[in-house]
C-alpha cells in the first residue's frame, strides 16, 4: 500500500508521538536505574531528579499532542478493523493519554508535597511548590504514582503488541501511518 499524506498522521502528530514515547522510555529507564548505583555516589539522586524532568517533558508535550489529536482524526487503518477491535484500540489509546497526564501530574504533586520543590539536576536550583509541604499526602500520591506506573507497563505493552500484530500478522498500514 502506498502511504500518502491523507492516510498518514500529520508531521506534528508523528513528532509528538515519537518524542513522547522516547521521554516515557527515558523516565522509566531513569527511575529503574536509581537502584543500580550506590546511594553515596549521588548518582541515584541525579537519576531521580532527571526522572522528574523527563516526566515534566512528557506532560508538556502531551498537551499539544492531545490538541493535535483532537484537531485531526487518525488516518484509517486499511483494511478496516472489526468494530470490536476498533473499540479496543480506542480504549487503549485513551488509556495511554490518561497515563501521559496522570503520571506526570502525580509525580509533580508527590515531589512538591513531599519535598517542597522539584530540584533541577546538577544544580542547586529547584522549582518551589505552590502548596505547603504535606509529606503524608505526598507519600500517598507516590504510592498511587508507582502503582499506576506498573499498570501502564501493561497498557504500553498491549499497545506495542498490537502494533507488532498489525505489522506482522494482519499486515495492514497501521505502523506505516506513524512513520
Amino acid at each position: 500500500m502506498n502511504i500518502t499524506p491523507t492516510n498518514r498522521y500529520s508531521a506534528k502528530a508523528r513528532h509528538f508521538h515519537w518524542t513522547v514515547a522516547a521521554l516515557v522510555v527515558l523516565a522509566y529507564t531513569l527511575i529503574l536505574s536509581t537502584e543500580v548505583f550506590p546511594r553515596d555516589t549521588g548518582i541515584p539522586a541525579f537519576l531521580l531528579q532527571s526522572h522528574f524532568w523527563a516526566g515534566i517533558g512528557v506532560l508538556l508535550l502531551a498537551i499539544p499532542r492531545l490538541i493535535e489529536r483532537l484537531r485531526n482524526s487518525p488516518p484509517p487503518v486499511s483494511p478496516p478493523l472489526h468494530p470490536k477491535l476498533e473499540l479496543l484500540s480506542r480504549i487503549n489509546h485513551w488509556a495511554l493519554y490518561v497515563f501521559l497526564f496522570a503520571q506526570p501530574l502525580l509525580g509533580i504533586s508527590t515531589v512538591w508535597l513531599s519535598e517542597g520543590a522539584i530540584p533541577i539536576p546538577g544544580t542547586s536550583l529547584a522549582v518551589p511548590s505552590p502548596f505547603g509541604v504535606l509529606p503524608h499526602v505526598g507519600h500517598s500520591l507516590e504510592s498511587i504514582h508507582k502503582t499506576l506506573g506498573t499498570v501502564f507497563y501493561y497498557v504500553i505493552g498491549l499497545h506495542i503488541a498490537a502494533v507488532v500484530w498489525h505489522q506482522f500478522m494482519r499486515r495492514d498500514n497501521l505502523l506505516k501511518r506513524m512513520w
